[in-house]
């Protein structure tokens, strides 16, 4: 099993997965996927005559799981912050890493080789990718209570039933037993009472021996299709580590989405087999139908390039398809172009980079913000700052690399994305764009909250060397690099940042704005109520926080099917 040691705490809590016990069993007794019928998407069976048989079935949910994850590829991002003191006693982030992978828990010849696996291990992994060269993470374990769960293994005792959301759920302690191998779950699930199936688990592995470290975790799963629940969060926290360095507290986010990325492939072949053949006297119903004029034509081939890359960033799962949130971005950019009496002569538009890292930049005419940076501005009037510096790029017309429209150019590998695709522009274009973006919020209704703005642009200068991960962008330009900040002009008339004052809030923490469907990668608004805060250390600007979903359960039962594969329980 996995293990954290003194050693290796410093590398980033990497940790050697080893499931070779799941590899061998599934290789052996499970089904490939298909289309046809599932007993993990089938009517929920009989009840159970006794809590024997509810553990039964929950070892035989979690091992049609296992087998159902061979045959699909999601994307996992953990971002990690380790915390020490500050001066008033509480834990402030001090330093930060960020990961960026594909689970991949098929067996073959594409397994690769980690640090420390036994031979016989043929394990589930997790590749690196996006430019990002790091061995596979523990945080990928905890999406699993056990690869090799089994009843022999654990002592089970029923605690009592309660809602998660709108589930109900047995929840259920676990302990392994004397005998057990090392590095076995220990903790609590929440079984959900229909399929059984687990919603969560919160706990820890068992140590394996002296040294050896296992950060303590809460992992979530979430009903992505009728039946089937699979991961989706994961916080991880250990506050009392004690290594050869001294005391360790870390706090880390692990989001699992792209679950569905394959489909969206496979919707477009079917596209071909819809089409209809017209008559021959069908014509163009367009005003003007003729070649177009040379300017027209430039920007055609432009507009081609930028389609090319938004294409391709959603094929790999790394922007949001279309949806609701763009408009809600659209509609302050429109507050911009409308109180400035911009004339464009492409329309504008808003998309959703999927990853926590604060970043925006622009796609030929389109503008795109990233999940983490929408999480943290605190209000609509910061959104407006980040857009306009985005806006002043199109208006100034700063130049579109339009070799992408070359449709060979993105035939690359998708973990080759962060290299092949950069949209990062020259410091005299950033320039430029902050004096235009300050003319356009100066005569925009956010011309009034341009302290706010400053005030929020401070707090990320202040905890920008603590949290480079954070603050490091992949394919647009960084918000603070060094000493310089973008639109660092609105720091003049910025009052200073008090952190004894609840009612400042000069950034939020992550993951309050933004929720993501794991499935289908769509972005939505949350829609919790805003909390009055009770403490100053409660503002935890740039913090992360643990996760707490509201639990729902899909309401048709008998739809589309995710995998099909069957494994006997022991």
């Amino acid at each position: 099993m996995p293990r954290f040691t003194q050693g290796c705490l410093l590398l980033l809590l990497l940790l050697v997965l080893n499931f070779s016990a799941m590899a061998q069993d599934l290789s052996t007794s499970s089904s490939p996927a298909s289309d046809g019928g599932s007993a993990a998407t089938a009517a929920p069976p009989p009840a159970p005559g006794s809590f024997d048989e509810v553990i039964d079935r929950v070892v035989e949910r979690e091992r049609m799981l296992l087998a159902q994850m061979r045959n699909l590829r999601p994307i996992v991002e953990t971002y990690l912050q380790n915390l020490k003191p500050d001066i008033r006693g509480n834990p402030a982030p001090v330093n930060d890493q960020y990961f960026l992978g594909r689970l991949d828990m098929s067996d073959g010849e594409e397994d690769v080789s980690f640090v420390r696996e036994s031979r016989r291990s043929r394990l589930s992994k997790m590749t690196g990718v996006y430019s990002l060269r790091f061995q596979p993470l523990g945080f990928a374990q905890m999406v699993f209570p056990d690869a090799d769960f089994y009843k022999k293994n654990y002592h089970f005792n029923f605690v009592r039933r309660e809602f998660l959301g709108e589930v109900r759920c047995f929840v259920i302690d676990v302990q392994p037993k004397s005998d057990a191998p090392a590095g076995k779950f220990q903790g609590r699930m929440w079984v959900e009472d229909q399929h059984y199936s687990i919603v969560r688990f919160n706990g820890t592995y068992s140590r394996a021996a002296r040294n050896n470290f296992y950060l303590h975790f809460d992992s979530w799963r979430l009903n992505l299709k009728p039946g089937v629940w699979l991961p989706a969060y994961v916080y991880s926290e250990e506050s009392d580590m004690e290594t050869q360095s001294g005391r360790v507290h870390v706090k880390a986010q692990t989001r699992l989405w792209g679950y569905d990325l394959q489909a969206l492939g496979k919707s477009r072949n079917d596209e071909f087999a819809q089409i209809l053949v017209d008559s021959q006297a069908v014509k163009d119903q367009s005003v003007v139908a003729a070649d177009p004029p040379p300017v027209i034509a430039e920007r055609m081939w432009e507009r081609q390039g930028e389609d090319n890359a938004i294409e391709r960033l959603e094929k790999v799962g790394l922007l949001a398809p279309a949806g609701d949130v763009d408009k809600v971005l659209l509609t302050v950019v429109n507050n911009l172009i409308l109180t400035n009496n911009l004339d464009l002569e492409s329309e504008v538009h808003c998309r959703i980079m999927l990853t926590a890292p604060l970043e925006s930049f622009t796609i030929g005419h389109t503008i795109v913000l990233s999940r983490g940076l929408l999480d943290v501005l605190p209000d609509e009037s910061s959104l407006a700052m980040v857009l306009a510096h985005e806006l002043s790029h199109i208006v100034l017309g700063h130049s579109f690399n339009d070799k992408l429209a070359f449709n060979d150019r993105m035939f690359f590998p998708d973990e080759q994305s962060f290299q092949r695709l950069d949209f990062k522009r020259k410091p005299g274009d950033e320039e430029a764009a902050d004096e235009k973006a300050l003319e356009l919020l100066k005569n925009s209704p956010y011309k009034e909250k341009l302290a706010s703005v400053g005030l929020f642009l401070r707090a990320l200068q202040l905890r920008a060397a603590d949290l480079p991960s954070l603050i490091r962008p992949h394919l647009g330009n960084s918000l603070a690099a060094g000493r310089s900040i973008r639109m660092s002009v609105l720091l003049t008339g910025a009052p200073q940042i008090d952190e004894h004052r609840i009612d400042q809030i000069a950034a939020l923490p992550l993951g309050g704005r933004i929720k993501l469907d794991p499935w289908s990668d769509q972005v939505e608004l949350a829609k919790a109520q805003p909390v009055t805060l009770a403490l100053a250390r409660e503002k935890m600007p740039f913090e992360i926080t643990p996760f707490f979903p509201y639990l729902t359960r899909l309401p048709n039962e008998s739809g589309d099917r995710v995998a099909s594969g069957s494994s006997p329980s022991k």
